[in-house]
């Protein structure tokens, strides 16, 4: 005899939005797991030398040329990139300041 269970699909809605879910949820830890598209690859980054003259201070450049960075922020970011053990610099001296660019395509 053949007692095999036979399921049916009460309501299609919960159905089809568990299934929506549950590919939602898999294809959000594959590329979690995979790291197939991340912020890096939504920017790309290029960087403009920047020459420094008396006066000069990381805190005016920061606010300058990476006004939507929070002040702090872009000054540790500007000494990270540039190597700068602490925010004082020197005339004459050229660092790399970030210029973030949306990718085309």
């Amino acid at each position: 005899m053949n007692n095999k269970k036979k399921y049916r699909i009460k309501s299609r809605l919960r159905f089809t939005a568990f299934v929506v879910v549950m590919m939602l949820a898999i294809l959000t830890s594959a590329n979690g797991i995979l790291g197939i598209y991340d912020a890096a690859s939504l920017t790309k980054i290029e960087y403009k030398t920047v020459s420094i003259e008396n006066g000069d201070t990381l805190w005016e450049i920061a606010s300058e040329y990476m006004p939507d960075t929070e002040i702090r922020r872009a000054v540790h970011k500007l000494c990270t990139i540039n190597d700068l053990e602490s925010a004082q610099i020197y005339p004459g001296q050229i660092i790399k300041v970030p210029m973030y660019l949306a990718q085309e395509g």
